[in-house]
């Protein structure tokens, strides 16, 4: 036994790894250089992003190091890179400036971000993605443009040297564009050089990916070379040439920060959602929403500790990442521990960058930001009046209010949306038999008024939610003069937990209908709502056999129906004619 133990034990570490690489892969070539790519382009973008929502530049760049790392080992959609966007930025900056702390303490952001990272850690582990499917299109796409024109108006005064006054991101921008005269030239001129760069290396294909990392480089040089007197990155962060140091959260600014936290998880988590249809994994495998929100979380609980904002998937990232051959989630491990190194031996240059460099390529990136939403904005417009006036509201709290008001106020349109279109798909259809005795719907609206002596066939059709009460109590058949008269209601497509409006209903149609002499039949009923409508005492109100349950056989239940309704209307009129006789 003894001979055998050494062997076991020095296969396990074999054994372990080879767990490690199936469920991780292996890496690629083209993982290298996406990487690299990826991780210099986190240099300019997250410090960029930081700055313009008032947080220490240098937490936007710790941001590209942990928390992609750690996401990417552990997200199930492979492609995924976890980080700092400029939405989470600006919420974050919103939820720690109506707490009345101070973003640039390490202890505030740290705690920001474990908070963020644990409520993330909870929604996976409840399983509660199907909470962002309830998020409409129209709110995201007015909450997105929103946030983009917050980035642009962040950095006016970086990229002019005049800070607009006004109330609100359109006023802002309106007096900025109005005041010319107050621009200052020099930080103006590098800003236009940053962005002439940037269109110039865009254009060629090949650089595209890099065209934001080309334009910082090139016009920092520039500036540097000419000696222009403009601020610099410096002026207002040191950059440590040094790896993320541990960073211990402030446990007194967490009860200020909890509900604020929630706001910064579901913004990080709706733009993270938008990945997985996006950057399907290369290996086949299946995505997981929850999965996704698991790894997002244990990005943030990592980076919290090691001086990183919150951080979540990120689209344009991730993008940037493919683009550049990302094949395997090693791409994103790699641009994490470039960012490492990069800073560690090159900190110290990353403080001469030019804020009007920084203000030049977040104009940049917030006029694609919203050029990309153009196309949504026009199928909302299309859509329905409805959804274009979610959208507006949306886009208007997000530039006029706090982020985390302007998401409630989003979330809230969502529901409205959902119940107005759900309402709107409930219906009632008419199914009568065609010459060869097949069941078919008819073209005719369904009767006003219910025929006696016969049996109608109505098929329900919607969600039974409580929004469609007024309009299926207004479809309905009337129930005046309906003696001998049975109504067949199919309820295949009812979900097995109806709203208890609709129970309602149900029950006191049932009650009219049987004190005019007609009764209610239930065909196609799945076995949880039969449960329910005998819990609720429906069943016992309309017999125990006007509940007929669902079968495989799709139309065996309304043969059934059919029959005993006939069989009901042909013993009353025997036990009438019984009686007169």
């Amino acid at each position: 036994m003894a001979e055998r133990t050494g062997p076991q034990r020095q296969a396990e570490p074999g054994s372990a790894l080879r767990r490690l690489t199936a469920r991780w892969g292996r890496p690629v070539a083209a993982d290298l250089t996406a990487g690299v790519v990826t991780g210099l382009f986190s240099i300019p973008e997250g410090m960029a992003y930081a700055s313009i929502a008032g947080f220490n530049p240098v937490a936007g760049l710790y941001a590209g190091v942990a928390p992609p790392i750690l996401g990417s080992l552990a997200a199930p959609t492979v492609l995924m890179v976890t980080t700092l966007t400029s939405a989470i930025a600006l919420t974050g900056q919103s939820v720690v400036t109506n707490a009345g702390l101070d973003p640039h303490a390490p202890g505030t952001v740290a705690a920001l971000t474990l908070l963020v990272g644990a409520v993330m850690l909870a929604m996976g582990a409840l399983r509660l993605g199907v909470v962002l499917s309830f998020v409409s299109n129209a709110v995201m796409t007015g909450f997105s443009t929103g946030i983009a024109l917050q980035i642009v108006t962040g950095v006016l005064k970086d990229a002019t040297g005049y800070q607009p006054a006004g109330h609100n991101k359109l006023l802002q921008l309106w007096n900025w564009l109005i005041h010319l005269d107050h621009w200052q030239l020099a930080p103006t001129l590098v800003a236009l050089a940053t962005i002439a760069v940037w269109a110039l290396a865009h254009a060629v294909r090949r650089l595209a990916a890099v065209a934001l990392l080309i334009a910082m480089v090139l016009v920092s040089v520039a500036v540097g070379v000419l000696g222009t007197d403009v601020e610099l990155v410096r002026g207002i962060a040191r950059i440590p040439a040094a790896l993320p140091g541990f960073s211990a959260p402030d446990w007194g600014a967490m009860p200020h920060l909890v509900g604020g936290a929630v706001s910064v998880a579901l913004v990080a988590l709706a733009q993270a959602a938008g990945v997985a249809p996006s950057m399907p994994n290369p290996d086949g495998s299946r995505s997981s929403v929850n999965g996704d929100f698991a790894a997002q979380g244990l990005a943030n609980l990592g980076g919290g500790l090691f001086s990183a904002l919150p951080s979540g998937g990120s689209l344009s990232r991730t993008g940037v990442a493919t683009s550049a051959g990302a094949r395997t989630r090693w791409a994103g491990v790699i641009s994490g521990v470039f960012l490492a190194l990069a800073v560690l031996l090159c900190g110290k240059l990353a403080e001469r960058i030019p804020m009007p460099v920084i203000g030049g390529l977040i104009l940049v990136i917030g006029g694609e930001l919203i050029w990309g939403k153009r196309g949504d904005i026009v199928l909302v417009c299309r859509t329905s009046p409805l959804s274009a006036v979610a959208m507006l509201v949306t886009f208007g709290a997000t530039t006029q209010l706090p982020l985390q008001q302007a998401i409630v106020i989003g979330a809230v349109l969502s529901l409205l949306l959902y119940c107005v279109q759900a309402a709107r798909q409930s219906r009632l259809v008419e199914l009568e038999r065609d010459a060869e005795g097949a069941w078919s719907s008819t073209s005719v609206p369904v009767p006003t008024v219910l025929a006696p002596g016969r049996v109608t066939v109505l098929s329900y059709e919607g969600t039974s939610l409580f929004a469609e009460l007024p309009r299926l109590e207004t479809r309905l058949p009337r129930v005046d003069g309906a003696r001998d008269a049975v109504l067949v209601l199919v309820m295949r497509t009812a979900p097995d937990v109806p709203s208890s409006a609709i129970l309602k209903l149900i029950g006191r149609y049932a009650a009219r209908l049987d004190a005019a002499g007609g009764r209610l039949l239930l065909a196609g009923v799945h076995p949880q709502l039969a449960e329910i409508l005998r819990r609720t005492g429906i069943t016992a109100r309309l017999g125990a056999d006007a509940v007929i349950p669902a079968v495989p056989a799709l139309l065996e239940p309304l043969d059934q129906a059919e029959a005993r309704g006939r069989a009901w209307i042909t013993a009353r009129r025997e036990r009438r004619a019984r009686e007169q006789a």
